[in-house]
């Protein structure tokens, strides 16, 4: 299982711990993930996502999941969140000819 948000597309990141001697070594940050499991009001259920600290406040600000996989790009989603923001859009669009 990488290490990617499934909503940002947030990733590791590479850079250096730098010693008191200014000796340089390679090092990785991780994003802090967390598996949470967030409400989609279109579909009626709950979605369990691997999710960074970061989009899930992000997710909040915007007013909830739907919002969110509406207003955001394809690119930084991944496959599970691409296929959920297509049944959302579905079931939106079903409620708006109705």
């Amino acid at each position: 299982m990488s290490r990617i948000c499934e909503l940002t597309g947030k990733g590791r990141q590479v850079g250096n711990n730098v010693s008191h001697a200014n000796n340089k070594t390679k090092r990785t940050f991780l994003p802090n993930l967390q598996n949470v499991t967030l409400i989609s009001d279109a579909l009626g259920k709950s979605v369990r996502l691997r999710v960074s600290t970061h989009g899930l406040r992000s997710v909040e600000h915007v007013g909830g999941l739907d919002n969110w996989l509406l207003k955001t790009s394809d690119d930084d989603l991944s496959l599970r969140a691409r296929r959920l923001k297509r049944e959302v859009r579905k079931k939106a669009s079903e409620t708006v000819a109705a």
